[in-house]
């Protein structure tokens, strides 16, 4: 049996061709340059709800203000009793032009003066429509109006007043007011504990950012004045303090006017000025009360006797002094010594001094 061989081409015959057709072989080709890494685009600050970047790249700055602040500004108005005088008289037009519209379609058969009656008429709804611009200011108080949302001005005088119709009027208080703050605790420059309070005595000076520019002002003026008590009495020491520093109890004056300088920054915005703050309460936390009692009673010792023994050194030297010019008797030094000791016990002493007689036995 012959053997069969396999139909095609034989693989590397010569002259034969591949079975497929073969990529031509390429020679290898040198791997490209490694590039360094490009450095990372600049951090886009995130954008939408809640893209806030932590942490913060600088120190936080309130944002600019969208719009501008609102400042008091005089609402134009005039004298109620003019106003009504005006009124009585555009209401006696009204009336006049309606009866001649009757009284001349009686005149003419029938035939009325349609123009002089709705004249008539829009003149009486005029005035029934201008009611409403009349208010009543009292001393010591101002009218805040508004129009559809939108602030028309303030009205300080006083009396019956006339201004825009259908204006909404709200009342504010232009007296000087005063409130005392509720005693607080707080640590001193020291860090000790002490109970502080104060009287705040203020005024409002703009209407217009009081009402607009803060919720409820009387109580924003009581939590500011509070927190500005704090900081004034954490910068200062009770007493004792460094040459020249102010104590909250040495230096009442200068430490009221800080805190009124204090507080009158805080609440500007609100329209409202200090008028004066005086320091009500003040003394020592009830914990260290007694140790701090017994330190001010222990340096009250102490000057008195550097007092009592400044004294009694001059007094024996004027002793001494009197002594020596009259001649009365001759001292040596220890004799002189001894006499020195003797008075400065018998001046010093808290006790009646008890006198040793000499008697040579």
């Amino acid at each position: 049996m012959s053997s069969m061989s396999p139909s095609g081409p034989v693989p590397g015959a010569p002259g034969s061709a591949p079975a497929g057709a073969m990529p031509p072989y390429m020679p290898p080709t040198a791997p490209p340059p490694v590039q360094a890494p490009a450095s990372p685009p600049p951090a886009q600050p995130p954008t939408g709800y809640g893209a806030t970047a932590y942490p913060p790249q600088g120190p936080y700055q309130n944002p600019a203000p969208t719009r501008k602040s609102i400042h008091e500004r005089r609402a134009p108005s005039i004298p109620g009793l003019l106003g009504l005088l005006i009124l009585l008289l555009i209401v006696a037009y009204g009336l006049y032009s309606i009866y001649l519209g009757i009284a001349a379609g009686q005149k003419f058969r029938g035939t009325t003066d349609l123009v002089a009656i709705v004249i008539g008429i829009v003149c009486l709804v005029f005035v029934f429509l201008f009611q409403s611009a009349f208010t009543i200011v009292q001393p010591g108080q101002t009218k805040v109006l508004q129009f559809l949302g939108n602030y028309v001005g303030t009205i300080r005088a006083t009396g019956l007043r006339m201004t825009y119709p259908f204006t909404t009027k709200r009342q504010v208080s232009v007296k000087v007011r005063n409130f005392e703050t509720r005693e607080i605790k707080v640590n001193d420059s020291q860090g000790n504990p002490v109970i502080i309070a104060a009287i705040i005595v203020w005024q409002v000076h703009d209407t217009a950012q009081s009402v607009f520019q803060v919720e409820y002002y009387e109580q924003f003026v009581q939590v500011q004045a509070e927190a500005a008590l704090r900081h004034i009495a954490t910068i200062h020491p009770y007493d004792n303090g460094e040459s020249g520093e102010a104590t909250l109890r040495g230096a009442t004056d200068q430490v009221a006017a800080e805190l009124a300088h204090e507080v009158g920054e805080r609440i500007s915005i609100a329209g409202v000025t200090i008028v004066e703050t005086r320091i009500s309460s003040l003394s020592y936390a009830p914990e260290i009360a007694s140790a701090m009692l017994q330190r001010q009673q222990a340096q009250a010792v102490l000057a008195a006797r550097a007092k009592i023994v400044e004294g009694a050194v001059s007094m024996a030297e004027s002793a001494l002094k009197r002594i020596e010019t009259e001649g009365i008797v001759k001292l040596d030094d220890d004799r002189k010594a001894a006499m020195v000791a003797n008075l400065l016990v018998v001046l010093c002493s808290d006790s009646r001094a008890m006198p040793t007689l000499n008697t040579g036995m």
